[in-house]
C-alpha cells in the first residue's frame, strides 16, 4: 500500500494493525481472571452439589434440604455473575476489534476520497482500497479468534496442570523389585512417624509377627493403632526405623507388588453402587462367578445373597446402603478371601456390630485368617482374647505386650481396661433386665 497508494495508506495500514494486536492481546490477557474465576466458582458449584448427594442421609438426618439448596444457590449465583464478567469482556474485546478496524478503514476511505476530488487517485483506486482493506482484516480477526480460544483453553486446563505438578508422596524407590513373600514375618523396627511436623504419633515401636500368627494392637483412641496398618499398606512412608516383611524393607520394593500379598478388612466398608457380585469380584477382577459364590461361602453370606430376589445381581446402593452392616461386613471378607493374601489386616472390622452378628463374623474371620499372617485392630478385648501377641498402645508407645492372660496377670493397662469392659457390659445387662422386668409382669 505504501510502495502503490502512498505513504499516508501504508501508516493508516500499520497503525491499524499495530493497534489491532496490541488491544487484542491486552484485552485477553486482562480476561483471563475472569475466566479463572469463573472455573474456580463452576468447580465449588459442582462440588458442593456432589457433597450433598452423596451425603443425603445425613443431610435428612438434621432436616437441611432448605440450607443445602441455598448453599448450591449461593453457589451458582457466585457462578452466574463469574460467567457475565467473562461473556461481557468478550463484547469488549470484539468491539474494541470492531472499534479499530471500523477507524482504519474510514480515515483510509476519507483520505482516499479526497485524493480522488483531487484527480490523485480514481475512483477505481478507492474501491480498490476498500477491498484490500477487508481482505487484510479477515486474517486479523482469525488471529484474534484463535489466540483468544488458545487462552481460553490453556486457563481451562490449569487444573489439569496443577495435578501434574502434583508431587507423590509414596513413591517407589529407583531400581525397586518385587516383593518375595516366602513365609509372611513381618518387622517393625524403631519406627517413629508422624503426619504433620511437631506431633510424632508413633515413639520407637517395634515389634515382630511370626508367620501364621495373630498379633492385636489394642489401646484408647489415637494411640496409633490405625497408623500401623497404613504404614504396613504404605499409605505413608515411615520418618524413623525400618519396616520389613520376610526381611525385606518394604520402602525399597514395589508399592503394588506389596499390596497385592496383603487383604484389609476395614472398620467402615464403602461398596460401589454396583451388583453384589462386582462388589465382591472387585478383590480380584478375573475371578469367575464360581469363584466369587466359592468366596461368599466362606464368608458365610452365600446363602443370604439367594435369598435376595436378584441374588448375586442385586443391586447394593450408594456406598452399600441397601445392605446391613454385618452384609456389608461380609461382603469385605469375601473380597478378602477373592483375593487370596498371606498378609491380613483387620481394622476394627466388628466394633459397630450386635454381638450375635460379630460372633458369626469373628468366626468368618477365624477362617480368613487360619495359616496367615494377621494384625488386628480392636476396641473390644473380648475379640482378641485368642490372639497369639496382643501390643497394648498408649499415646503412640508400646506400653505391653504379651499373650491374654499374661497381661490380665501383670495388672496393668491391658488388665484395667479388660475390667473396665466387663463393668460395662455387666452394667449394661443389670440395665436391660431392670427395663424388661415391668413388661414381663404386664404380659403375664
Amino acid at each position: 500500500m505504501f510502495t502503490h497508494m502512498g505513504a499516508w495508506f501504508g501508516l493508516i495500514i500499520f497503525m491499524c494493525m499495530s493497534l489491532y494486536l496490541t488491544l487484542t492481546i491486552l484485552i485477553t490477557e486482562w480476561r483471563t481472571k475472569y475466566r479463572r474465576d469463573m472455573n474456580t466458582r463452576d468447580n465449588e458449584a459442582k462440588s458442593r452439589a456432589v457433597d450433598s448427594l452423596l451425603n443425603f442421609e445425613t443431610v435428612k438426618y438434621y432436616n437441611a434440604e432448605s440450607y443445602e439448596v441455598n448453599r448450591f444457590n449461593e453457589a451458582i449465583r457466585k457462578y452466574q455473575v463469574s460467567e457475565w464478567k467473562v461473556s461481557a469482556s468478550l463484547g469488549l474485546l470484539n468491539q474494541t476489534q470492531n472499534l479499530v478496524i471500523g477507524l482504519g478503514l474510514l480515515a483510509g476511505s476519507l483520505l482516499c476520497a479526497y485524493f480522488v476530488t483531487e484527480h490523485k487517485l480514481q475512483v477505481g483506486d478507492f474501491v480498490l482500497f476498500g477491498t484490500y482493506i477487508i481482505q487484510l482484516y479477515t486474517p486479523l480477526n482469525w488471529f484474534g479468534t484463535y489466540y483468544r480460544m488458545i487462552q481460553t483453553s490453556f486457563i481451562d486446563m490449569e487444573n489439569m496442570f496443577e495435578l501434574f505438578n502434583e508431587e507423590q508422596e509414596v513413591k517407589d524407590a529407583v531400581n525397586a523389585g518385587d516383593l518375595r513373600l516366602e513365609a509372611g514375618r513381618i518387622e517393625f523396627e524403631n519406627v517413629h512417624f508422624s503426619y504433620v511436623e511437631g506431633k510424632e504419633i508413633l515413639h520407637d515401636v517395634s515389634f515382630s509377627v511370626m508367620p501364621g500368627q495373630t498379633l492385636a494392637l489394642v489401646g484408647p483412641s489415637g494411640s496409633g493403632k490405625s497408623t500401623i496398618i497404613r504404614l504396613l499398606f504404605r499409605f505413608y512412608d515411615v520418618w524413623g526405623g525400618c519396616i520389613r516383611i520376610d526381611g525385606q524393607d518394604i520402602s525399597q520394593v514395589k508399592q503394588a507388588s506389596l499390596r497385592a500379598h496383603i487383604g484389609v478388612v476395614p472398620q467402615d466398608t464403602v461398596l460401589f453402587n454396583d451388583t453384589i457380585s462386582n462388589n465382591i469380584r472387585y478383590g480380584r477382577v478375573s475371578a469367575t462367578d464360581e469363584e466369587v459364590q466359592e468366596a461368599a461361602r466362606a464368608a458365610d453370606i452365600h446363602d443370604r445373597i439367594l435369598s435376595f430376589p436378584d441374588g448375586y445381581s442385586t443391586q447394593v446402593g450408594e456406598r452399600g446402603l441397601k445392605l446391613s452392616g454385618g452384609e456389608k461386613q461380609r461382603v469385605a471378607i469375601a473380597r478378602t478371601i477373592l483375593k487370596g493374601p498371606r498378609i491380613i489386616l483387620l481394622d476394627e472390622a466388628t466394633s459397630a456390630l450386635d454381638t450375635e452378628t460379630e460372633r458369626n463374623i469373628q468366626a468368618s474371620l477365624a477362617k480368613v485368617c487360619a495359616h496367615r499372617t494377621s494384625i488386628v485392630v480392636a476396641h473390644r478385648l473380648s475379640t482378641v482374647v485368642g490372639a497369639d501377641q496382643i501390643l497394648v498402645l498408649k499415646e503412640g508407645r508400646v506400653v505391653e505386650r504379651g499373650r491374654h492372660e499374661e497381661l490380665l496377670q501383670k495388672g496393668g493397662v491391658y488388665a484395667s481396661m479388660w475390667l473396665q469392659q466387663q463393668a460395662g457390659e455387666d452394667g449394661d445387662g443389670k440395665e436391660c433386665g431392670t427395663e424388661k422386668a415391668p413388661g414381663s409382669s404386664k404380659g403375664q
